[in-house]
C-alpha cells in the first residue's frame, strides 16, 4: 500500500530524509518513531504530497505521489500534528466539505455525518463555528473526516495529542478495526506505550535515516537486550537516550 524507495529531502545543507526505504503492506499498523528533528514529519509531508522529494519515490496504492498526485492523494487520509480546520465553518459544514472533496455520495454524507458527530460526542457542537472548538475537539473532527471518506492509507502524526482518555481509547479501537479491514496505517508518536500496543512493526528514525526496523522482538535483538525489555528502554538504547544519566548527578 505504501512503498518508499531511496527517498531524499534536503533543506539547504540539512538532509532531513536520507535515502529512506520503507514498505507498509495492507492491514499493518507501522509505528514511525524517533527523537525531535529526526525527519518524521518531513517524511509524512513527502508521503502526502505536501513536499516534493529531491530524490527517490513514494507510491501509494501503486500511484507515484510525484507524477500521479491526485490519484495518490485520494487514497490517503492525513491526521497532522496540528489539526488544521477552517475556523469559519461549523463542524457539520467541515465534514460536508471533506465529503464533497473526496466524492462521498450525498446520501452517504447525510447518513454518516450525524453518526460520526455522535461517535465523537460532537453532536451538540455540529452547528458551532470551528474557531470555538478546543484542540482536542478539532482533532476528533479531523479523525471523523478521515472515517467519512475511508482512505486506504492512513497517516497519523501524533494522533492522540489533545484527546481525553475516553476519546484516545476509542481512536485506538478504531485504528485496530481499520487495520483488520485492510487499511494501512503509518503512525508517528512519542507515546511509546501506544506504539507498543498497536503496532505490528516499528521503525526508528535518527537524523533522517531509518536505523532500526522490526517487531518488538526484532528490535530487542538489534539492541542486544534482554527479552523482557519494553519499547521505552529499546528506544533509548537505540537512540542513545541514556546518555543524560551521568548529567543528572550534577543537578
Amino acid at each position: 500500500m505504501l512503498e518508499i524507495r531511496g527517498l531524499v529531502k534536503r533543506f539547504g545543507d540539512l538532509t532531513a530524509v536520507d535515502r529512506l526505504d520503507l514498505t507498509v503492506p495492507p492491514g499493518e499498523i507501522f509505528g514511525f518513531l524517533g527523537p525531535n528533528g529526526a525527519g518524521k514529519t518531513t517524511t509524512v509531508k513527502l508521503i502526502t504530497g505536501l513536499l516534493k522529494p529531491d530524490a527517490g519515490s513514494v507510491r501509494v496504492a501503486g500511484f507515484d505521489v510525484a507524477t500521479r498526485t491526485l490519484e495518490a492523494k485520494r487514497c490517503v487520509g492525513l491526521v497532522p500534528d496540528e489539526p488544521f480546520v477552517y475556523p469559519k465553518l461549523t463542524g457539520a459544514e467541515y465534514l460536508r466539505f471533506i465529503g464533497e472533496l473526496y466524492g462521498v455520495p450525498l446520501a452517504e454524507q447525510r447518513k454518516r455525518i450525524p453518526e460520526l458527530l455522535a461517535m465523537f460526542e460532537l453532536s451538540s457542537w455540529g452547528g458551532e463555528l470551528l474557531e470555538s472548538y478546543s484542540h482536542g475537539m478539532r482533532q476528533k473532527l479531523v479523525i471523523a473526516g478521515i472515517l467519512l471518506h475511508g482512505p486506504r492509507l492512513l497517516v497519523l502524526d501524533e494522533p492522540m495529542v489533545g484527546l481525553d482518555p475516553k476519546s484516545a481509547r476509542m481512536v485506538k479501537e478504531i485504528l485496530l478495526t481499520l487495520a483488520r479491514r485492510g487499511t494501512s496505517i503509518l503512525m508517528c508518536t512519542h507515546i511509546l506505550e501506544i506504539a507498543e500496543k498497536l503496532c505490528g512493526r516499528i521503525g526508528i528514525m535518527i537524523s533522517g535515516r531509518l536505523t532500526a526496523v522490526g517487531t518488538i522482538e526484532e528490535l530487542r535483538r538489534q539492541a542486544r537486550g534482554e527479552s523482557g525489555r519494553g519499547l521505552e528502554d529499546l528506544f533509548l538504547s537505540l537512540t542513545g537516550g541514556h546518555e543524560y544519566s551521568s548529567l543528572l548527578r550534577h543537578l
